[in-house]
């Protein structure tokens, strides 16, 4: 299951960069209709546009609705750096003794503890 969902989120990304494709695709489909009735040398007696001209139009107005909205994306990214103001105050705790005889065992009671933990920083920069 994992393997279909990842294969189906792959063509998900992939199928933005393959727009003017389905453009051009679209165009030979339709292409006997669009010289019939959008083609601006539709009525002229050698017709050696074929629809061409709707195809340039097509792939155009693709383009700049794709640098459209590159464009509106480079504006919402923007980075905000975020600065921690906490100063961080470490302690400094003094080692533990350990005694000649000192046996470690589960039934003994833990000789001192630190009530300080160290954090990593939650920010990456």
């Amino acid at each position: 299951m994992k393997k279909y969902l990842i294969i189906l989120l792959g063509c998900i990304i992939l199928v933005p960069s393959f727009g003017s494709v389905f453009v051009y695709l679209f165009f030979k489909l339709e292409q006997q209709e669009i010289v019939k009735t959008i083609c601006l040398q539709r009525k002229m007696v050698f017709n050696t546009c074929n629809g061409r001209c709707e195809l340039q139009k097509s792939l155009k107005k693709f383009d700049d609705n794709e640098k459209k909205m590159q464009n509106s994306l480079k504006e919402k990214t923007e980075l905000v750096y975020i600065v921690d103001a906490l100063n961080n105050t470490f302690k400094l705790i003094e080692p533990v003794e350990i005694k000649a005889g000192f046996k470690a065992g589960f039934n003994s009671m833990p000789i001192s503890f630190s009530a300080d933990t160290f954090r990593p920083p939650s920010v990456f920069i």
